[in-house]
């Protein structure tokens, strides 16, 4: 077998994008780029979902208003949109019936030999319990596959943080292990469970196929 050809560099292949539609529980998911207008959405949420969000996120220095004020949400999103720029992140909004729903993050994108990269996601709590959060990292890892041709992507998640856990369950994520105090989150070095899928184990149509044969979602 010949060596593979190198990428050119600053490849950023797959982005920007627009992905889906899928309907779940009767509510339209889509994917589209982060936006600097965005900013209110993003910081009413995470403002008012504090309580619901901080036990599974790194530890916010500063305070969570503070850290999570529409103020903060410009120099976020030019990191963001420079950071996928150069080819090492996929920043997404979760849509939801058109509306800012959450976030979907492919992040440390590593191109070959590894061709490999991290998937992080929060919802509005509101939006908890309804196929959202599943059908929007299904959406993400068929464009993960499939146009940004990665071969590895990765999560890790508190082992307290069940729903989370069941996402990845649904998806067909491979539990590998246990990483002992990995990252700090919410004051503490934090034990992670350590997950990934690899382009083998994608199923047959893709992820946002099989949650179609399953029942968990519908094409619109």
């Amino acid at each position: 077998m010949p060596p593979p050809v190198p990428e050119p560099a600053g490849l950023r292949p797959g982005w920007p994008a627009r992905l889906g539609p899928l309907r779940v529980a009767g509510l339209e998911v889509r994917l589209r780029p982060v936006r600097l207008r965005d900013g209110s959405d993003w910081a009413r949420i995470r403002r008012r979902d504090e309580t619901y969000l901080r036990p599974w996120e790194p530890t916010t220095h500063g305070g969570w208003a503070r850290r999570n004020s529409s103020a903060e949400w410009p120099g976020r999103w030019w990191l963001l949109r420079s950071s996928a720029r150069r080819g090492q992140s996929l920043p997404f909004v979760i849509t939801v019936d058109g509306a800012f729903g959450g976030h979907v993050m492919i992040g440390n994108v590593v191109r070959e030999p590894l061709l490999s990269a991290y998937v992080g996601y929060w919802v509005d709590s509101g939006l908890a319990g309804r196929g959202v959060t599943t059908a929007a990292v299904a959406l993400v890892l068929d464009h993960c596959f499939g146009p940004v041709r990665l071969h590895r992507v990765e999560a890790t998640v508190r082992p307290e943080n069940a729903a989370s856990v069941a996402v990845l369950g649904k998806l067909g994520f491979r539990r590998e292990g246990l990483l002992r105090r990995y990252l700090d989150v919410d004051g503490a070095w934090r034990d992670h469970y350590s997950f990934a899928v690899t382009a083998e184990e994608v199923p047959p149509g893709g992820f946002a196929a099989r949650l179609i044969r399953d029942g968990r979602a519908s094409r619109t």
